[in-house]
């Protein structure tokens, strides 16, 4: 699944570690979001969203 993480932390200014601790995850599991190596769950997917202030359908591409 391809998504917009990378690109809206660097424009909110977030470190991957920053990101992370926002959505109570680790480092990696961004890392993986960012390289589309991982699906989040829904509920990991509606935490991001809210960081973001969009909506989910805003940030990953089904």
């Amino acid at each position: 699944m391809k998504n917009k993480i990378k690109e809206l932390r660097l424009k909110f200014d977030l470190t991957q570690e920053a990101l992370a601790n926002e959505v109570g995850v680790r480092r990696e599991t961004i890392v993986f979001l960012e390289q589309g190596k991982y699906n989040p769950s829904l509920q990991l997917a509606y935490h991001i969203a809210q960081v973001f202030r969009l909506r989910i359908e805003d940030i990953f591409i089904f």
